[in-house]
């Protein structure tokens, strides 16, 4: 691609920024994609400072870079959020997203492609890359998403840009090419630039950037003559002119621009994936990368939006990125800053979103992870552009840009913003179910308050948390992702003033009978006055997993009063939520009212409710009491040779495989589905990422209760384990 200029200014860290776009072909959405180490947020501070944007660039090690504003990741020395960092190349305003590497932040990852129009996935020359990279490139393939391929820390002593590409090439697929060579330098170690492809140029970097652009010398020749020869012939496959290949392969010189213009379009449409080798270190490539990412990727123009709906779920014609359109953009991210209060990231899909602009703010499709359906008319505070945690004012936001708006009282991550008049909902994006619980418990009743409030601004911008109050164990959980997870959002709480604890989390139980019983309940007391006196006798039977409780009248002769059997009732249901055994409700039983007493002053609703409960408990010394624990079925998909340890560790948590199979969404690997007790699947997410490598996911639903075995039962007392 033809080499461009890069601006060279001198700014303070954080004061600079790119100013907010006017026209959406004037603007490029990029997320970086990569396992952690793969050095995104390094590239990106590199890009920063090369345009100007930045003075210097920061480091990861200091938790110094742009990216680095969440204190709780700063001390955990790991990137966990997504930020946007925007800068100016040629006249047109790149955002940059840079996604965490952590699989437990799949959330932020999945709102910065939500965000973007293209992909720019970063592969170490040293490190090669993880299966969720290769997993996410699939998805990415799916949508028809645009992607590319940087290589880097191209300047560590084991770098290897050829096993990287060939790395790529196995694991992406066809059509993943490099349009540039790595050049070393003169001690033979360290590159020293590229050797472009296309153009047969090379790019020279030891005076620094920008490249010195010169003829290759002659032992450079047959590298590019061999590579290129490929790379022509893959940018040809994709070429809108059929006669292209005829022509080249009859020998015929294909000229450089058309080839260029050919490999751009392909880039855009997803059809090609260039491969381009930059180093943030020393700054070879940058320019290059920011060329092909201005020259390459699509603008907001040439993407397909989101689907949206009216708020009854009503179908609506496609959105158009047109500034002049109806305002439409979604919140990508919410993070709550003390002096600012409320702070979402937003992009903007159709319309032009400006400061104390009137919109209607929605939010739907969260219920179940804490996240309530909500809709209100708000009034957007001011409107910035952001550099990571830094904002700067800008006078409106068009259709295709990225912003950050501030003072929302609701927009939580996920949520629309629209025009009052007619407000929309955008299509939201698929979310994995977080499957790690945490049960957390403040240490005293003055940090209850506080812990309350943490937790509904982490909940705000975190879909992938899911915050449950257990009515049966009365224990406050957390579902996370993983292990990295939890250890932030605990942080992020104590961060917050509230002092907490966390405690093992208890499985909710169950009680039933095993064998058919009589009950006899007799409350009878004589104190003065009127007393009470209530008789009543019942038989129990068993019933299928799942049935339920039931209660039946089959007294005969007024034995008990007719206006008493509803009490009765009462004791008996009120007696089987208390439990009979241990403390958890009782079910799968029919109680049967058969016979009873009562007399003409002294029985009452309350004495015949608590003879009810009597004639259950007695009943349950003779029905043969169990526990019963909840019995999850779980589908895992893991690597095909990973399979035998999948099963073997799901025999040890007492689980019973239904069946194996190919998966049927992704070659190499396998689906099996066991059924397993909920308890043995407490830190399944953990054990089985330990298991396959991160590779494997598994999903879970109820299925039923069974019997609790007896040696594990002894200690299953209280309100649960």
């Amino acid at each position: 691609m033809a080499q461009r200029n890069t601006a060279q200014k001198s700014q303070d860290r954080g004061a600079g920024g790119a100013p907010a776009a006017t026209d959406p072909g004037g603007v490029r959405n990029v997320v970086l994609v990569g396992h952690s180490g793969a050095g995104k947020t390094t590239l990106v501070e590199a890009l920063l400072a090369a345009t100007g944007t930045i003075g210097r660039a920061g480091t990861v090690a200091d938790g110094t870079t742009v990216c680095d504003h969440d204190p709780a990741a700063v001390r955990q020395q790991r990137s966990v959020s997504l930020s946007c960092a925007p800068l100016v190349h040629d006249g047109v305003k790149i955002n940059l997203l840079d996604t965490p590497g952590y699989a437990d932040f799949v959330g932020e990852l999945r709102a910065g492609l939500r965000a973007a129009d293209a992909a720019l996935f970063v592969v170490s020359a040293v490190d090669g890359m993880d299966a969720a990279t290769a997993a996410l490139w699939e998805e990415c393939a799916a949508v028809g998403m645009p992607r590319a391929v940087a290589v880097t820390r191209l300047d560590h002593p084991r770098a290897d840009f050829d096993e990287a590409v060939a790395l790529c090439q196995r694991v992406f697929g066809e059509n993943v090419l490099p349009l540039h060579l790595t050049m070393l330098g003169d001690d033979g170690e360290s590159v020293a630039g590229l050797l472009g492809l296309v153009t047969r140029r090379v790019f020279d970097y030891t005076g620094g950037l920008p490249a010195q652009v010169r003829e290759p010398d002659p032992e450079h020749l047959p590298a590019i003559a061999e590579s290129r020869n490929e790379l022509i012939e893959g940018i040809i496959a994709e070429s809108e002119d059929e006669s292209l290949m005829d022509r080249y392969l009859a020998g015929e010189e294909i000229d450089t621009a058309v080839l260029v213009a050919d490999l751009e379009k392909a880039v855009a449409r997803g059809h090609f994936h260039p491969v381009v080798p930059v180093c943030a270190a020393t700054g070879v490539g940058l320019d290059v990368l920011l060329d092909g990412l201005v020259s390459a990727f699509p603008s907001p123009l040439e993407h397909e939006l989101p689907a949206v709906t009216g708020l009854d779920g009503s179908p609506r014609p496609p959105m158009a990125c047109d500034p002049d359109g109806p305002l439409v953009a979604e919140v990508v991210r919410t993070t709550v800053d003390r002096h600012l209060g409320r702070v979402s990231l937003v992009r903007v899909f159709s319309g032009t979103l400006r400061p104390e602009q009137t919109a209607h703010v929605a939010g739907h499709g969260m219920a179940g992870r804490g996240h309530p359906d909500h809709d209100a008319d708000e009034r957007v505070g001011h409107v910035y552009s952001p550099l990571g945690a830094a904002l700067r004012e800008v006078p409106a936001c068009v259709a295709g840009d990225i912003c950050a708006i501030t003072k929302s009282g609701s927009a939580e991550t996920g949520d629309t913003i629209s025009a009052k008049e007619d407000p929309l909902l955008v299509a939201p994006w698929e979310m994995p179910e977080p499957l790690l619980p945490v049960a957390v418990v403040a240490r005293s009743r003055a940090d209850e308050d506080t812990l309350a409030r943490n937790l509904a601004r982490l909940v705000a911008g975190d879909p992938t948390l899911r915050l449950e109050r257990n009515p049966e164990t009365h224990q406050l959980v957390l579902w996370c992702m993983g292990e990295a997870h939890a250890d932030v959002v605990l942080d992020r709480l104590r961060g917050g003033g509230a002092e907490l604890d966390t405690e093992p989390v208890r499985v909710a139980l169950r009680e039933t009978l095993t064998t058919p019983a009589k009950g006899h309940g007799r409350h009878v007391k004589q104190s003065g006055g009127h007393g009470q006196y209530a008789v009543c006798d019942i038989e129990v039977e068993p019933l299928p997993r799942g049935a339920g409780f039931e209660f039946v009248d089959r007294v005969v002769g007024g034995a008990v009063p007719h206006h008493y059997v509803p009490s009765v009732e009462k004791g008996v249901r009120a007696q089987a939520e208390r439990g009979l055994v241990a403390g958890h409700p009782v079910v799968d039983l029919r109680v049967t009212l058969v016979d009873g007493k009562a007399h003409s002053v002294d029985s009452s609703d309350a004495a015949f409710a608590t003879a009810g409960a009597l004639a259950l408990r007695d009943a349950a010394e003779r029905g043969g009491p169990v526990l019963l624990e909840p019995v999850d079925e779980v589908e895992v998909r893991v690597p095909d040779h990973t399979v035998g340890a999948v099963l073997g560790d799901l025999s040890g948590r007492r689980g019973r495989v239904l069946g194996t199979g190919p998966d049927p969404d992704a070659e190499g690997r396998t689906l099996v589905r066991a059924e397993v007790p909920a308890t043995g699947l407490l830190r399944y997410a953990v054990e089985l990422r330990a298991l396959t490598a991160g590779a494997g996911t598994f999903r879970r639903h109820f299925a039923r209760y069974e019997v609790l075995p007896a040696h594990l039962a002894e200690g299953a007392g209280g309100t649960g384990r």
